[in-house]
């Protein structure tokens, strides 16, 4: 269920309290929740994943996309999180994609190479080509 990117970032669909404590195990640091709440009626607040989280001495982020799309704060508050993170980071929306895409976007904006990350993407199940023109133009700025 948790789909590595890159040794220290691995995406997932909608997790549930029991699966927090499988990240802690897992050795995991953080959970980052880009979910907006109320999507639907079956996802696990995030209140209660924040809650374990705590409980299990996660740190926990909540940065959530819709399906509008993404805006400069959260690709700017993506890129701090996964700055400060210290370990292992699980991302979850609904799918894992809108994790994925906001995770490239924010890599992007630090100067990684959008083909790399496409790369790392793709062998996790997860095509970044509906946000390769805004990963270029972050990377453009970074230059």
């Amino acid at each position: 269920m948790f789909r590595m990117l890159t040794d220290t970032f691995y995406a997932a669909p909608q997790i549930t309290v029991s699966d927090v404590a499988d990240a802690a195990d897992a050795g995991f640091s953080m959970i980052i929740n880009n979910r907006p709440e109320d999507e639907s009626a079956d996802q696990t607040p995030g209140s209660e994943i924040a809650a374990a989280a705590a409980a299990a001495g996660l740190e926990y982020v909540a940065i959530p996309v819709t399906h509008a799309g993404f805006a400069e704060w959260q690709v700017t508050a993506m890129a701090d999180a996964l700055d400060k993170g210290d370990g292992k980071v699980l991302a979850y929306c609904r799918s894992g994609t809108r994790s994925t895409f906001l995770w490239a976007l924010a890599r992007a904006s630090r100067g990684a190479h959008p083909a790399t990350l496409a790369e790392k993407a793709s062998d996790a199940g997860y095509d970044l080509a509906p946000v390769t023109a805004m990963m270029d133009m972050l990377r453009g700025r970074a230059s």
